[in-house]
Order: structure tokens, then C-alpha cells, then sequence
């Protein structure tokens, strides 16, 4: 009984010496940091115990209703600022964009390409590595087509793949991940892929096995620990080996360019960081070698493939969803378009209702809800509190495009938020599924396109039914954490 009395006291003497330093360290930590207020973290685990692995987003909104529109929370040991809201997030990424400009740390990313490429890169390199994207895509001087042709003419592909499934029920996944992912081939690689090629399905496979990933709690706690992490057995090794595949395939295609190269007449973007890396190759400083050639286009090709897929399936389950949206859509394309020619960008600013649609999908959709992590370039003042320079801040965009000051009833689908009195398109600085500021995605302009595209050449061929009542089907996203997927579903395409 004693021995039980003892043992018990020593437990409780230890469970308070515990919260004493932990107390201790938080406010030490605090006092010299002078970071803004948030949950009290442990010592090593931070506020891990706090946030719920499967519903990390929702945990980090109550804790922003409760702390405010800026508030830290402690990923294991590491501090993370967290800004809520349309107001906080403009004054940081805009009025504020030079502080903001550095990206933050995205351990599993920095696992492989360690820095490198255009997404988590700064300073110089990253400067360097945006213009020449941003370029590159913007001329695309490579070849007689241009961009809009090569998504007009995948769209086609992928109309007769669906015309495959003669009105059988069928899941949209790797459809539509194929039509997306071969635009940017076709542009990075040179080349677009048959939908029954091995080698590309791997590679669809590879993107969505590292989505479903990281948005798992082993890629939270790896995010938490990753020096530990990477020593420690656990099946986050098989997951990140899918983004080390990505960079094989790369490197390997990098090395059948070099062999093939031509100087006077580039087919795609890595023949012209090739031809950049030959015109810079006596320069010692230069950021145009191989290693920021293989990150960078392992970036083009994961955000290219999977923002865009997913907001096209988020969006088809929408429309299944509110039948009436989808035939007003579809009005309007047979009104503009007709039958007998592919959609264009040209005809968007005629479809003020359809584009009106895609904005709300994409606000609706809400697939990044977290952002990326920036970090400030200084020690700066913010809203009265004091961020140290390497200390990273996730713009919680979910709270932007989902801020009830700026979109009423944002939990309702809606797309007349985006329209005005006589039906044009209103535009709404909250609208921020790119994010803002300097950091923005750089390839805002494909994503735009290849969205108008695909959904009107879709709703122009067919007619889409679900495989339940409407009123059942279920919007909400297949899991809440760093990014939102919609859950998986099938569906019924009869040719119109």
C-alpha cells in the first residue's frame, strides 16, 4: 500500500515538474521572441496534442476563433505564425509583400530537392528560377502550337476516353489526371502520353499517392520531427519514395534532351534551361545548372498536374450536385459556342455566367486551405506583435475564400457572388485560390485556361448524371488537413 502511495506521489511530483517547465519554456520562449499568443506547447511535442492529425484545418480554425487573427502555434518544437482572415492575410502577402516574399519549409519537399526549383527556393535563385518559368510559359516559344491548342486538342483526347465508358458508371480520377498532367508534359517534357501508357499512369499514381500523403498525420509528424523522422522506420519511407520516382523520371528525361538537343530550336522547357545552362556555363554564380533544371521541372509537373485535376473533379461533383447550374452552363455554351467548334479563351468574356461558375468552384473548392508557408525576410512588427526573421507563416487561405465579410453564406455554393446586377463578372480581391502578393502561383494563367477549356468542352459533349440523388451527394472534403480532396465518386456521361 505504501509502495503503491510512493509510486503514485513520484507520478504526480513528475507530471508537475513536467507542466511547471513546460510552462516555463513556453513564456521564456514567448518573452524573447515576442511571438503572438496561441495554445501552450510542450516542451519537444509543441501543441501536437492539441491539434487533431485528421482534422488539422479545423483545429487550427477554432484556435483562430479563440487567439485571433494571428496566432502561434508550435509544430513540435518549431513555432509556426498562423494569420486568419482576408483583412490579416492581404496587410502580410500584399501591403506588406516585401517581408513576406521568402517561402517557409516544407519538410517532406525539402527532403529531395532540397531547396532547389522554383516552389521552395529564395532570394536570387528563386527570382531567377520564377522570370525564367514565368517565360518560358508565357511565350512558349517551342514548336508551331500554342498553349490553348495543346489543352484544346487534350481536351479532345479526353472526350473520347469518356466516350469509352458508353454511359457506364465511372470514376473521374485518373481521367481526368491524365488530360491535365499531359498538358504540362506537352509542355515541359515535349510530349503528351497515351492514357494507357504504364509509364505515365506510374506517374499519376506517384501525385496521387504523395497528395494522399500529405494529407496524413505521418506527414504531419514528419514535418514535426524530419531529422528524426528520416532515421526512423515507418511507412512515410514508401510515401516519400514516390516523390524521389518523380525526380528519377525527370533526371532521366533531362539526360534524353541533353543527347538530343538542339540550340536553334527548343521543343519544350527543359531544352530551354538547357540551352540557359550552355549560354551561362562560364559564369561560376550561375543558378541554371542541372540541379535546379530537375526541382524545378518536378515542380511545373506535380502543381501542374495536381491543382488543376483536382479542382476539375472537386468541380464536376459540384455540378452533379446542383443540376440547374450545370444546364445554365450549358445554355450559354450552346448559345456561344454551339456544337461544331472546340471552346476557346476567347469565349470566356462572352460567358459571364460559366466563368462566374469556375471562380466559385475554385473558391468553393478550396484546395490549398493552408497556403504555403512564407517566412519573413526580417525581424518585423506586425499588428503589434513581433515576428523573428526565420520563423514561417502559413496564410490560412481557406479563411480568405470563406471570410463572411468579403463572400455572405460562404459555406453556400453560389456563383452569382461573381456576378453584378446585368450579369458580368464581378471581380473580388478576395479571391485568392493562387494565393498573393509575390509568392503567387506563377502558372495562375494555365490553370485559368485549361479550366475553361476542359469544363466546356465536357458540359458541350456531354451529359452528366450521378450515380445517386443529388441531394446526396456529400461536398464535404475527404479528410481536413493541409489540402482538400473531394471525396471519391463516380458518374454517368451520355453524349449530348
Amino acid at each position: 500500500m505504501m509502495e503503491c502511495l510512493a509510486s503514485t506521489t513520484a507520478l504526480l511530483g513528475l507530471a508537475l515538474l513536467f507542466i511547471a517547465l513546460a510552462s516555463l519554456w513556453r513564456n521564456s520562449k514567448r518573452q524573447i521572441l515576442h511571438l503572438p499568443p496561441g495554445p501552450t506547447p510542450l516542451p519537444i511535442l509543441g501543441n501536437m496534442l492539441q491539434l487533431n492529425p485528421k482534422e488539422l484545418l479545423n483545429s487550427l480554425l477554432r484556435l483562430g476563433n479563440t487567439y485571433g487573427a494571428v496566432f502561434t502555434v508550435y509544430f513540435g518544437p518549431r513555432p509556426i505564425v498562423m494569420l486568419y482572415g482576408y483583412e490579416t492575410v492581404k496587410e502580410a502577402l500584399v501591403d506588406n509583400k516585401e517581408d513576406f516574399v521568402s517561402r517557409g519549409i516544407l519538410p517532406v519537399h525539402n527532403h529531395i530537392l532540397k531547396g532547389y526549383g522554383i516552389t521552395m527556393s529564395n532570394g536570387e535563385r528563386w527570382r531567377q528560377m520564377r522570370r525564367f518559368a514565368i517565360m518560358t510559359l508565357r511565350n512558349f516559344g517551342m514548336g508551331k502550337r500554342s498553349i490553348e491548342e495543346r489543352i484544346q486538342e487534350e481536351a479532345q483526347f479526353l472526350v473520347e476516353e469518356i466516350k469509352s465508358t458508353q454511359g457506364i458508371p465511372f470514376d473521374p480520377t485518373f481521367v481526368f489526371g491524365n488530360a491535365v498532367s499531359n498538358i504540362i508534359c506537352s509542355i515541359v517534357f515535349g510530349n503528351r502520353y497515351d492514357y494507357e501508357d504504364k509509364k505515365f499512369l506510374a506517374l499519376l499514381t506517384h501525385i496521387n499517392e504523395l497528395l494522399r500523403f500529405m494529407n496524413s498525420t505521418w506527414d504531419q509528424v514528419f514535418s514535426c520531427f524530419p531529422h528524426v523522422m528520416k532515421y526512423l522506420p515507418g511507412p512515410h519511407h514508401s510515401k516519400l519514395k514516390h516523390l524521389r520516382d518523380l525526380r528519377t523520371f525527370v533526371e532521366e528525361r533531362t539526360k534524353v534532351h541533353e543527347e538530343t538537343l538542339d540550340l536553334s530550336s527548343p521543343r519544350d522547357f527543359i531544352d530551354c534551361f538547357l540551352i540557359k545552362m550552355n549560354k551561362e556555363k562560364e559564369n561560376p554564380d550561375t543558378e541554371f545548372h542541372n540541379e535546379n533544371l530537375v526541382s524545378s521541372t518536378v515542380n511545373l509537373f506535380f502543381a501542374g498536374t495536381e491543382t488543376v485535376s483536382t479542382t476539375l473533379r472537386y468541380g464536376i461533383l459540384i455540378l452533379l450536385k446542383y443540376p440547374e447550374i450545370r444546364e445554365k452552363m450549358q445554355q450559354e455554351i450552346d448559345r456561344v459556342i454551339g456544337h461544331n467548334r472546340f471552346p476557346s479563351v476567347e469565349d470566356r468574356s462572352k460567358m459571364q455566367y460559366t466563368d462566374a461558375v469556375i471562380h466559385e468552384i475554385q473558391r468553393f473548392s478550396d484546395i490549398i486551405p493552408t497556403g504555403l508557408p512564407h517566412t519573413v525576410t526580417r525581424d518585423i512588427q506586425f499588428r503589434g506583435y513581433t515576428i523573428p526573421k526565420g520563423v514561417d507563416v502559413y496564410p490560412l487561405l481557406t479563411t480568405v475564400l470563406r471570410d463572411d465579410s468579403q463572400f455572405k453564406n460562404p459555406e453556400h455554393f453560389s456563383p452569382t457572388r461573381f456576378l453584378d446586377e446585368n450579369g458580368c463578372l464581378v471581380r473580388k480581391d478576395a479571391f485568392m485560390p493562387f494565393s498573393a502578393g509575390k509568392r503567387m502561383c506563377p502558372g495562375e494563367g494555365l490553370a485559368r485556361m485549361e479550366l475553361f477549356v476542359f469544363f466546356t468542352t465536357i458540359l458541350q459533349k456531354f451529359n452528366l448524371k450521378p450515380v445517386t440523388c443529388p441531394e446526396d451527394i456529400d461536398l464535404s472534403p475527404d479528410g481536413s488537413t493541409s489540402g482538400r480532396l473531394p471525396r471519391p465518386y463516380q458518374l454517368i456521361a451520355l453524349p449530348r
